[in-house]
């Protein structure tokens, strides 16, 4: 499929009307759980084009520029309201929270093992394990609150269990930047990995910096406030490897570019007929978006597309999908890392004094007052273990012991595990 090949509807036309951008949501009882997570990913895409729009708009002088900008913005502003409406009103925020996490899980996964660049991969798995252990936090705090199992929302797709401990996950600011990728001369695949990834995790963030004042229970505000901490280093990282080189114009039709296809690849995996047309829809609506953006980039810097996007012809579809055994094997292999500036380390091979010791014992100067710990050893009081779902042991040893959260794993040297 090359977008570019299509002929696009006006883009007046792309405008609807409020019965159309209100469609019946899904059921949460009955929904494919990779079809929610479809439907948080193009919400994040969509909050993510409308905020570059903005920026965009913000930094230009050419009000007939700023013009259609915004005649584009519209249009993504009715994009981004249908698919928020596709949510159902019983759905709480705790479960949609749960896909957010299995799509954080699931989609970095996928994207890690096509990615052909190195630096993006090694980024990709790194956040990987963060979070896949913010979806365990956050099924224990709703087995917890209202008895409601995780392993049933996420279809058995995903498995719930501790990844990197999340009180390990809190590292100084200046570790969170990744060298950016060149996006004259990185793979077509690398360049859409960024875009989608970043606007992913950018989605979350902002939803748990909005639901973390909005929750019901103290200990649940308290968790997505740490949890939220933690998305924005993800979010630094992943902004961190675009290409600040690119001019407004490339960056815009890169943008619509990637709304193409990861609407055209919802298309062609969604197993929801109805919600399959959504998407369609919306694919078409978007090659009207992305034909304009190349005009413009034609027009205004004399750039044919094929400078940004070679010849336009998309890659193989993305695929949500079950990742359990890529996941397992990035525990094996990684949990003991924490980020040092542009690289990765194990933690037994920091001196005493580095910026991440130093930062720990700033946010974490006790265990006993850190949420995502205080979630787990509520549970435990309570049930007598923790909540899991597991298709086979833990690979981490140290991860086993379902009556004790381990606050020590990629935070402490192995050595030290002893007197924890």
């Amino acid at each position: 499929m090359n977008p570019f090949n299509e002929r696009p509807m006006n883009l007046a036309d792309t405008l609807m009307d409020w019965r159309a951008i209100y469609p019946a949501p899904y059921d949460k009882h009955t929904v494919d759980p990779y079809t929610r997570t479809r439907v948080i990913l193009m919400n994040g895409t969509e909050f993510e084009a409308n905020g570059f729009s903005h920026q965009f708009s913000r930094h230009a002088t050419d009000n007939d520029l700023r013009r259609e900008l915004a005649l584009i913005r519209r249009s993504e502003q009715q994009q981004q309201k249908l698919l928020s409406a596709l949510k159902p009103m019983d759905e709480t925020l705790l479960e949609h929270t749960i896909g957010y996490e299995q799509l954080a899980v699931d989609l970095t996964a996928a994207l890690a093992l096509r990615e052909p660049n190195g630096n993006v991969k090694a980024a990709l798995d790194f956040a990987l394990l963060e979070d896949f252990d913010h979806l365990y936090r956050y099924a224990d705090l709703m087995e917890l609150e209202s008895g409601v199992l995780a392993e049933y929302l996420v279809g058995n797709y995903t498995e719930i269990m501790p990844g990197r401990p999340t009180i390990s996950e809190h590292r100084c600011p200046f570790d969170s930047i990744r060298p950016y990728i060149d996006a004259k001369q990185d793979a077509l695949e690398t360049r859409l990995c960024v875009g989608i990834i970043t606007a992913a995790e950018q989605q979350t963030m902002n939803y748990y910096m909005n639901v973390n004042g909005a929750y019901t229970s103290e200990l649940g505000r308290r968790l997505y406030q740490e949890i939220g901490m933690i998305e924005e280093q993800h979010v630094t990282q992943y902004g961190s490897l675009m290409d600040p080189r690119q001019t407004w114009l490339e960056s815009l039709l890169m943008h619509q570019y990637t709304e193409c296809y990861l609407y055209w690849s919802c298309a062609q995996t969604e197993p929801d007929m109805r919600i399959r047309g959504i998407w369609q829809m919306l694919f078409e609506q978007e090659i009207a978006h992305l034909h304009k953006a190349a005009e413009m980039l034609e027009r205004l810097e004399g750039k044919h597309f094929s400078q940004v996007v070679g010849s336009g012809e998309f890659p193989e579809p993305l695929l949500l999908c079950s990742q359990i055994d890529y996941v397992r094997g990035v525990l094996t292999s990684t949990v003991e890392n924490t980020a040092v500036r542009e690289g990765y380390a194990n933690v037994g091979q920091l001196p005493p004094d580095s910026d991440f010791f130093e930062y720990q014992r700033r946010v974490n100067p006790s265990e006993s007052i850190v949420p995502s710990h205080i979630v787990i050893e509520r549970t435990i009081a309570r049930d007598g273990r923790d909540y899991r779902f597991e298709t086979a042991p833990h690979p981490i040893p140290e991860l086993r012991d379902r009556q004790q959260d381990n606050t020590a794993v990629g935070r402490q040297p192995a050595y030290d595990y002893a007197r924890v």
